[in-house]
C-alpha cells in the first residue's frame, strides 16, 4: 500500500521542527486536529500551512515538499564555512489567529551565533530574537535589551525566564506554575507578581524561553 504523501510531509515537519504530534502541528498552525484528517483524506497540504511553518520555524518550503536541499531557510543565509546560524530578529508582537510571534517574511535583521552554542541550547530552527520593551525585569533584563527565545521550550521550569503572550501582548517574565494558576513574576520589584486564575489561562500562551540576552550601550 501506497503511504500517503501528506503523512510523508507531516513526518518530515515533525521531524525538522520538534514538534511532538500531531495535536501539537494543529495547535501551532492553527486549525482543528480535524484539518489534519481532512488533509490526509484530500492527499493534500494547504500552501497556507506551508506559509505558517516558514514565518514560525523557517522551514524551507522546497526541503517540505521534495525532502531535498537546506532544511531550514536560513542554511541559505549562514555566514561563510556554515560555523554559524543567523537567528531572525522579530517584533514583539503576536501573529493574529495563532498566538505566535508575527515573523515578517521579509525579515532584513539577523543576529549570528555559533550553531554548536544554539544546538546545546535548544532548537535553533524554533529560536527568535526580541527586544524588550518595559522595566519589569530589571536590573537582569533592561527596556531596550534584546533576548534570544527558543520557541520549542514551552513547558514551564520554576524560576526560568519566558515569553508569554497576554491577549495581544508580549511580556518577558518568570514564571512559577501553582495549582489551578500561572505567576508571572517581575525581577524589578516595583511590578507586582500577576496571578492568573484557572479562568485566565485561557487568554495565555508561553511562547518560549528566554536563553540569552545582551543590551547595546548607547
Amino acid at each position: 500500500m501506497t503511504e500517503n504523501k501528506v503523512d510523508i510531509l507531516i513526518s518530515r515537519i515533525m521531524d525538522a521542527t520538534g514538534i511532538s504530534s500531531q495535536a501539537e502541528l494543529a495547535k501551532e498552525l492553527g486549525i482543528n486536529r480535524s484539518g489534519i484528517t481532512h488533509a490526509r483524506n484530500k492527499n493534500h497540504i494547504p500552501d497556507n500551512w506551508i506559509i505558517k511553518l516558514f514565518r514560525r520555524f523557517r522551514v524551507n518550503p522546497d526541503w517540505v515538499d521534495t525532502g531535498k536541499g537546506p532544511v531550514f531557510w536560513d542554511q541559505k543565509h549562514t555566514d561563510e564555512g556554515g560555523d554559524f546560524r543567523r537567528i531572525p530578529k522579530v517584533a514583539a508582537r503576536l501573529s493574529a489567529g495563532t498566538g505566535s510571534f508575527e515573523c515578517d517574511p521579509d525579515i532584513s535583521q539577523f543576529l549570528s551565533f555559533p550553531s554548536a552554542w544554539l544546538s546545546r541550547k535548544g532548537s535553533a530552527a524554533a529560536m527568535v530574537a526580541m527586544e524588550v520593551f518595559g522595566q519589569s525585569m530589571e536590573p537582569l533584563i533592561r527596556e531596550g535589551d534584546t533576548v534570544l527565545i527558543d520557541q520549542s521550550q514551552t513547558r514551564i521550569m520554576a524560576g526560568a525566564i519566558y515569553a508569554v503572550g497576554v491577549d495581544d501582548t508580549i511580556l518577558v517574565k518568570r514564571l512559577e506554575k501553582h495549582p489551578d494558576a500561572l505567576v508571572l513574576c517581575s525581577d524589578n520589584k516595583d511590578f507586582s507578581p500577576i496571578h492568573l486564575d484557572i479562568h485566565a489561562l485561557e487568554k495565555v500562551r508561553v511562547l518560549g524561553r528566554v536563553i540569552w540576552s545582551c543590551r547595546e550601550y548607547r
